[in-house]
């Protein structure tokens, strides 16, 4: 069955392109991703029809999984964010993946079994699969020849044969997913290919880029910015914001893209009380003087810290934050490196990192640094005796001739680590931890300049000692700790919320008007010294995430409730303080917003600055009429004439971007022509154009099109799946679906 778990170890759950051909692993046919639920929209909708709940559900847990066990190899934690990201993912691809298999349909986009062949054992002019290349590479030199295709040829064809003959349970469907997996994967390759084909480059264009870029004007120009004039010293008047409403409401610039809700909210945080950090402070120091006479650290370790997690070896190294691998590592503060590297074993260090207080003893050190080059004979963790003796006698056999002088052309010749085969075996700035014992403990003891052999789960590496730092990284054995309030404080910062939200709730009781209500409630807000802050949910995406600053899904929920409800109407404020991790949260629905013309107090505010900027434009354009002398016009307004030189593709003048302006100058400004004031989007200028620069002649404009048609190709994808989505008009409906809300 390996081949099965080859290809999925390689493909993954992605999201990409490539990816989305793969859903085959996991789903049939993409019509049974359409579900039967009852209710209008499930937990999402494709094209109308609604999302297979359990399908989802299914793909979700995969990919969490998957997220899961790179998380741990990665030493790094998996909670509700990184679940609720797992769970984007496989709804992205299955969005994704469901429009693809319609348009494959629609367009008769398909795979006989004479191309399947073909495509799967590298034959009729196809490349070995990316994903089955481990079959058609040479174990020696890693490169693809006819041999090795021929000898790859037949270990698929083995494989394969052995699983259809299979009786294990699940056999069948395993070979039968995995065909469909690779016919899907060449589906996406044809559909990527007639998308491409459709993406060409003229002439025209191709000189038109290579113009934009290379036709330059130099230019002199006065600008005055709209800064110069102080909003206070102009009004705007409630009859002025109206009647731009009117004759603006419609201009995509002002519209509603998508229907939405915005809440506003405001976090009372739950912090320690002063006894609280007393009584921390206390329990820290015993924990020191407990840890530092522990004769069992990692007995001591799984007790007493909140990370239960203890290694004894060099992979608890750890590194200063500001290090380049502290993202592998754990690290301590830069400012305690010094004392780290002082220490001794068995010493006692403590210090903060963000929210957290650390205990650590130093148990070991590391050389901070490492260099080495290997050659690696692989046994590809084979357990047979008789292919283990051979790769030995390999080894040993290149370890008598190898040496400084030959060590990178063997390694060429020889090497089976992908890795560094093209750099001489060489591995640079390393750690003890990022390898495996056997390997790590040759570079950090053995004399440098040393050759040896040390055998690892992977082969038999022949080793050169090149390079070891004379400074070293402390190896820590680290209890965390956090700060955390009493119940006595828990107490009184929730009779505090209580109090702040029955304040808010008997005051907007008595106010009409939706505005008022929302006004009142960040008033009470801004008197009790909190931040109000707005978050929008988009009505096809209804979703508070982890960048919301909401921590918990429960929390998310009760928000999405408050927006979603279907008693709730703008002005309604949670029923009672909502918990989320180290704060409580009280929110008010805000705007309900319908897609296409805005409502007037949803624009005021923008429509005002725009009126403003309108003003400032005028009253600079007409101070700057007075006459087109450059030097004049610098002399009036204590400001300088600024050379310059612009291009059609830069758009800008300056440090600022202008279109508009830049528009003007290569169509309608002529050399020596002096324009009339400008109205650009942070000033106004007064422009003179003194001469243009044509481009230099070339003898045809290929590297251009070249450019152009690879940018337009590597986006042409993205772009096509962008469509798609738009014109199936895509709901994401599962947050609201969860906590039944929306069904």
């Amino acid at each position: 069955m390996a081949i099965i778990g080859k290809i999925r170890e390689k493909s993954g759950l992605l999201v990409g392109i490539v990816g989305l051909a793969l859903l085959a692993f996991v789903l049939g046919d993409y019509q049974s991703m359409f579900g039967k639920s009852e209710g209008v929209y499930g937990i999402g909708l494709v094209k109308g029809e609604k999302v297979n709940a359990e399908v989802y559900s299914q793909l979700s847990a995969r990919v969490q999984d998957a997220d899961r066990n790179q998380a741990a190899k990665d030493q790094k934690e998996f909670g509700e964010k990184e679940i609720a990201d797992a769970n984007d993912k496989a709804w992205k691809f299955m969005v994704d993946s469901t429009l693809l298999n319609i348009e494959y349909q629609s367009l008769g986009i398909n795979v006989t079994d004479k191309e399947f062949n073909a495509y799967l054992f590298a034959t009729d002019g196809f490349n070995p699969i990316q994903n089955l290349a481990q079959y058609f590479t040479d174990s020696l030199t890693g490169a693809v020849s006819e041999k090795s295709t021929i000898a790859g040829r037949q270990k698929l064809q083995a494989e394969i044969t052995k699983l259809k003959a299979s009786k294990e349970p699940g056999a069948k469907k395993q070979w039968e997913d995995f065909k469909k997996g690779i016919t899907d994967q060449r589906k996406q390759e044809k559909y990527n290919d007639l998308i491409e084909q459709g993406v060409y480059v003229t002439s025209l264009e191709a000189r038109n880029e290579y113009e934009s870029k290379n036709v330059k004007k130099n230019i002199s120009f006065v600008q005055r910015s709209y800064s110069e004039i102080s909003d206070l010293s102009l009004k705007v008047t409630e009859s002025e914001l109206k009647a731009f409403y009117e004759a603006h409401k419609s201009e995509a610039k002002y519209k509603n893209r998508t229907s939405s809700r915005d809440i506003k909210l405001f976090d009372v945080a739950i912090n320690p009380s002063k006894t609280d950090s007393t009584n921390f402070s206390s329990e820290i120091n015993k924990l020191k003087q407990s840890f530092s006479s522990s004769t069992n650290d990692s007995l001591f370790v799984l007790k007493e810290s909140e990370n239960k997690m203890y290694f004894g070896d060099k992979r608890a190294t750890a590194v200063p934050q500001n290090h380049e691998k502290a993202n592998r590592f754990m690290s301590y503060p830069p400012d305690f490196d010094t004392i780290f590297k002082r220490a001794t074993i068995g010493e006692i260090v403590s210090y903060s990192m963000g929210d957290k207080y650390l205990v650590s003893k130093v148990i070991g050190f590391t050389p901070s640094k490492l260099k080495a080059r290997h050659l690696l004979i692989s046994t590809n963790q084979s357990k047979d005796t008789n292919v283990i003796a051979a790769k030995q006698k390999m080894a040993d056999s290149l370890l008598k001739v190898i040496n400084k002088d030959n060590f990178e052309s063997l390694v060429s010749k020889y090497s089976d680590d992908p890795g560094s085969k093209d750099k001489g075996g060489l591995y640079e700035n390393f750690l003890e931890g990022e390898m495996v014992k056997e390997f790590s403990d040759f570079c950090a003891t053995k004399d440098i300049g040393q050759i040896g052999i040390v055998k690892t789960e992977f082969g038999f590496h022949i080793i050169e000692a090149l390079e070891r730092s004379s400074s070293f990284f402390p190896v820590l054995a680290t209890i965390q700790k956090s700060l955390k309030p009493s119940e006595l404080s828990l107490s009184d910062i929730e009779s505090k919320v209580d109090g702040v939200l029955y304040k808010i709730d008997n005051a907007i009781a008595k106010i009409e008007s939706e505005n008022g209500k929302i006004s009142k409630f960040e008033k009470i807000a801004k008197e009790e010294n909190y931040f109000v802050r707005t978050i929008t949910m988009d009505d096809n995406n209804p979703k508070i995430d982890y960048r919301s600053g909401i921590n918990y899904s429960k929390a998310q929920s009760d928000l999405l409730r408050l927006a979603y409800a279907e008693e709730t109407k703008i002005g309604s404020i949670t029923s009672a303080p909502i918990f989320d991790k180290n704060k409580y949260i009280i929110a008010i629905l805000a705007n309900i917003k319908e897609k296409g013309e805005p409502k007037y107090e949803d624009v005021k505010e923008r429509m005002e600055k725009d009126i403003l900027i309108d003003k400032k434009a005028k009253k600079l354009i007409s101070e700057m009429s007075k006459t087109k002398n450059l030097a004049s016009l610098a002399s009036l307004f204590k400001t300088s004439v600024i050379d310059t030189s612009v291009t059609f593709s830069a758009m800008n003048i300056g440090n600022f971007s202008e279109p508009e302006i830049i528009g003007s100058l290569f169509s309608l400004i002529k050399d020596g022509q002096t324009t009339l004031p400008l109205k650009g989007s942070m000033g106004v200028y007064v422009i003179k154009v003194n001469n243009t620069l044509k481009a230099p002649a070339v003898a045809n404009n290929n590297a251009e099109r070249d450019e152009l048609l690879n940018r337009y190709k590597s986006n042409a994808m993205r772009l096509a799946i962008d469509g798609l989505e738009k014109a199936a008009e895509v709901v994401d409906n599962r947050a609201l679906f969860f906590a039944s809300i929306r069904l």
